[in-house]
């Protein structure tokens, strides 16, 4: 081979999606992240002494993670002790941002196989209690949730940029004109056209199953959601804002594995590459405009591969708020209908450390089972980021 190398999605898997409290409410996400791991040495048949690197994303790491995932599930997994492991915390994103760190990796020739994904289990979250300052307080304190959103706040913060997940996407809205019927609609969109990729049997490929439970299929969708009974819902955030439970992501627990090489590395894996990463972009705001980031991610990164939006015919975009998705599809000025066509998160559920491995795997199968050749997958983050990468189907070049 000549010239730079490229990267290359070979599998890619996660598990059904389980809601806070649910079915992996005594699953530990260690557990979930090594179950996926060994899920894609089952499935391509890999010598795991051959990896690289795993690198996984977790956007906690204060409980049950023990600090560092990917070492903690590599070993849990059964994998050699020489595989090397490194976790990644970039919040929402980490699991893109995991699967964009091993394919720079591969790209530069430090790795030619490379096992990336993520897990979070927003179920197990602990909470913590901060220490004091000196021995024996007299005074009470409190104990903290990890489990979402700004915690133990340094008060040099700006408030305005500390305010809620939800507050923040409520401002959006104002900002950008996007009404509650927008959001219900996209809402139940989402929820109807996931249900229906379950139905036609394509997360069958996708999905494996976690061992000592029953879950089959992601646990948050609702076939009967529509925009009318979403109508009814109380807002969440303010008493007449626009944002409720049902038009935004719901906590959830779950992994995802994407397993990356080289085009040399098809050979070792005796498979065919599915798709190469051909973009990534990152972006950064302010803390409180989080959800509109993913826009100049996606330009970047289209800029880097080369293309303009006339190309894509594929976008997964990681719904955590339907308004900030609606923003971001309005912003890009793209044809709707060629996004997230197996539904979204609002459906499907948002563990944040495992999302952006679910939406890099969705956007490859999506693209190789309907022939497009070129896709993006985004996804915004708390504290004012958002990421994308662009993935090219070689296959109809």
């Amino acid at each position: 081979m000549t010239g730079t190398p490229h990267a290359y999605i070979y599998d890619a898997v996660r598990t059904p999606f389980g809601r806070f409290g649910g079915a992996y409410a005594e699953t530990r996400p260690d557990d979930l992240a090594a179950a996926m791991l060994r899920a894609v040495v089952e499935r391509t048949g890999i010598d795991p002494a051959s990896l690289d690197e795993v690198v996984l994303g977790n956007a906690n790491g204060a409980g049950e993670e023990n600090r560092n995932l990917a070492r903690m599930a590599s070993l849990l997994a059964g994998l050699p002790v020489s595989v090397p492991g490194t976790t990644i915390n970039r919040l929402c994103g980490s699991s893109l941002d995991a699967a964009m760190i091993g394919s720079r990796a591969i790209e530069t020739g430090d790795a030619d196989i490379v096992l990336t994904g993520g897990a979070e289990s927003m179920t197990r979250a602990p909470w913590v209690l901060p220490k004091p300052s000196r021995a024996y307080p007299a005074a009470h304190t409190e104990l903290v949730s990890t489990t979402l959103g700004w915690r133990l706040v340094n008060p040099a913060m700006p408030q305005h940029w500390t305010i809620s997940l939800g507050e923040s996407n409520e401002q959006l809205g104002e900002i950008h004109g996007v009404a509650r019927e927008r959001q219900d609609e996209f809402a139940a969109r989402s929820h109807q056209l996931a249900h229906a990729a379950w139905e036609a049997g394509f997360y069958d490929d996708l999905v494996v199953g976690i061992s000592g439970t029953e879950l089959t299929l992601d646990e948050s969708i609702r076939p009967d959601s529509t925009a009318a009974t979403l109508a009814k819902l109380r807002p969440s955030f303010r008493e007449n804002g626009t944002i409720t439970a049902g038009n935004a992501s719901p906590l959830s627990d779950g992994a995802s594995a994407v397993l990356l090489g080289s085009a040399a590395a098809a050979d070792r894996l005796d498979r065919t590459p599915l798709t190469r990463i051909a973009g990534r972009g990152t972006h950064a705001l302010e803390p409180h405009r989080f959800g509109y980031a993913p826009v100049e991610a996606a330009e970047k990164a289209l800029a880097r591969a080369g293309i303009g939006w006339s190309d894509v015919g594929a976008v997964e975009l990681n719904e955590a708020f339907a308004v900030q998705s609606l923003i971001c599809v309005d912003a890009w000025k793209i044809d709707p209908d060629i996004v997230n066509t197996k539904g979204g998160a609002i459906a499907l559920g948002h563990p944040l450390g495992a999302s952006g491995g679910r939406i890099l795997g969705t956007l490859s199968a999506r693209m190789r089972a309907e022939g497009h050749r070129w896709g993006v997958a985004a996804i915004c983050i708390g504290v004012g980021q958002g990421l994308a990468v662009v993935l090219e189907n070689e296959k109809t070049a």
